[in-house]
């Protein structure tokens, strides 16, 4: 299975939309564990790195652009 490239300040789209009703999250923080904050209501969450592989659909805007 591929890996998918990610970086910090990435904004990236999740499987499952936030009950907020956003669906972009943005990596706030990188190690073991990735902590993304939602775009639409400001919430953070740390989740570990092998289940955001699995969760995160795509990058929509990649921090080096």
């Amino acid at each position: 299975m591929e890996r998918k490239a990610y970086e910090l300040n990435d904004i990236v789209q999740m499987k499952k939309a936030h009950p907020c009703g956003e669906n972009r999250w943005k990596i706030i923080r990188m190690g073991a564990d990735i902590r993304i904050k939602c775009q639409g209501c400001g919430h953070s969450v740390m989740i570990p790195r092998r289940q955001f592989d699995s969760k995160m659909k795509k990058v929509l805007e990649s921090a080096g652009d």
